[in-house]
């Protein structure tokens, strides 16, 4: 008996994963319907089999069991990696050449959530892709298998980390900080540290879906905090956390200064543009143009794109660009790994950079110019709310003189201060704001235009001290 129609939640169908609150909105039934939807898309590509992983979270089990069983029903032979790091299933997907991969996982959200990543072979699955395969579910025009594809459990554990550290080539031993915070990275991170040179201090390995020390979001300064005391108290060259799925990265110096992610990327970016004069290396509209003038002075072409691990990586293959990142710790390395957003790899090609610095890894960051900015702020808006603001905000600042605008991604207000940024994030029901100046008068200014043009709009904002 063919499988009934099914309608999912309108709020989980997100820009680039569907991810929403269980048993408010997402539920096993969601995943067996997505099983039969997403398998269903695959089949008529012409694809025959996918890979499957889930994170730590507690509910991550069910919703495997559920999303193999309806992909398994379209007739797709599923790989079953078990639990682990999203950037192991997508290497999973590479090294085994399957058609797809989903992966079930609430990224950084609260404890309570999840959700699910997908990914073809050669393309993300995000927007209207997105869309579309919550209308197969909804008009139950699913494709029945002649018969069940096969359910095959591997561990490929061992192989991800060997490719991991294929590309290690710092000699320098070095003393190193980790914060898995609970996180699904937790296995993967133990076999890699047990292989590296130096000394590891790791915090949080052991996978736990309740984030009992702190919740696994690097790009919240609260939540480095361990970290940072833990670089401090062992003389650490470095300190390294990762999110809930380990595909972002967060960074302390030897100073216990956090670097963010758009510096890093920068750092990154020196390597690969001295190896690839000119190369196109893309930073997302949150972050610092720093970043984009040090592309630049480095001989590299900056290109400014829009939020979202699945948009980034669209560009990338557009561009055939070699480096990628976001504000939010997500870097993506198309020079010698394979396009996608890996906390892990990304670790291991920073540990390359710190073993040869002379002067440590703030040594790395000194020539910089010192912008001020804040971190991301992000204000708790109705999911329903939060992409109307942008429009009636970006009619308001029309009515401003001496401001440029970019609307790639949200609204980018410029002035000859610095810049502020609004945009509707695609994880989570909130608004997400940054602001930069030249100096600490000109942030100043920005933060209150900031602030002042939300509160006509009646939304209140407090970037803090």
């Amino acid at each position: 008996m063919k499988p009934h129609p099914h309608k999912f939640n309108p709020v989980i169908l997100r820009e680039y994963d569907i991810r929403g609150e269980i048993g408010k909105n997402l539920s096993a039934r969601d995943a067996y319907a997505l099983g039969l939807a997403f398998g269903t898309y695959v089949n008529r590509r012409g694809g025959k089999t996918i890979a499957v992983g889930y994170d730590g979270r507690t509910t991550s089990p069910e919703l495997a069991d559920e999303l193999m069983r309806g992909l398994s029903e379209t007739g797709l032979d599923v790989t079953h990696i078990g639990r682990g790091p999203t950037p192991m299933l997508w290497f999973a997907v590479k090294h085994r050449k399957t058609d797809a991969g989903i992966m079930v996982t609430g990224s950084h959200n609260p404890a309570g959530y999840n959700g699910f990543k997908m990914t073809l072979q050669k393309e993300p699955v995000y927007g209207a892709v997105i869309q579309s395969i919550g209308d197969i579910a909804t008009n139950g025009d699913y494709h029945i298998g002649a018969k069940p594809g096969t359910i095959s459990k591997i561990s490929i554990q061992a192989d991800y980390v060997t490719r991991l550290l294929q590309d290690l080539t710092g000699k320098r031993p070095l003393t190193i900080a980790w914060d898995n915070g609970n996180g699904a990275a937790g296995d993967a991170l133990r076999d890699i540290v047990a292989k590296l040179p130096g000394k590891h201090i790791l915090l949080y390995d052991e996978i736990d879906g309740n984030f009992p020390n702190h919740h696994p979001d690097p790009t919240v300064d609260k939540n480095l905090q361990d970290l940072q005391k833990a670089v401090i108290e062992n003389k650490c060259d470095l300190g390294i956390a990762f999110d809930g799925d380990g595909d972002r990265i967060g960074v302390i110096d030897e100073n216990s200064d956090i670097l963010r992610c758009d510096t890093l990327l920068a750092l990154y970016a020196a390597e690969i543009i001295e190896k690839s004069p000119g190369a196109a290396i893309i930073g997302d509209v949150k972050c610092s143009q720093t970043l984009f003038d040090e592309i630049k002075r480095l001989g590299g072409t900056p290109v400014m794109w829009k939020t979202g691990h699945s948009l980034v990586k669209a560009k990338m293959a557009e561009l055939k660009a070699p480096l990628a990142g976001e504000l939010s710790g997500h870097i993506f390395f198309a020079d010698k790994y394979y396009g996608f957003d890996d906390a892990l790899y990304c670790a291991i090609r920073l540990i390359n950079l710190v073993s040869e610095a002379k002067n440590g890894l703030s040594g790395l960051t000194a020539h910089m110019p010192k912008l001020h900015s804040t971190a991301e702020i992000r204000i708790d808006v109705p999911e329903e709310e939060k992409f109307a603001v942008i429009p009636k905000l970006l009619a308001a600042m029309k009515t401003h003189k001496n401001v440029e605008i970019s609307d790639i991604d949200g609204i980018r207000v410029i002035t000859k201060d610095g810049w502020w940024l609004i945009r509707a994030s695609n994880t989570q029901s909130a608004l997400s704001i940054r602001a930069e100046g030249n100096s600490p008068q000109s942030l100043t200014a920005l933060k209150t235009m900031a602030v002042e043009e939300l509160k006509k709009l009646g939304y209140s904002l407090n970037f803090g001290s």
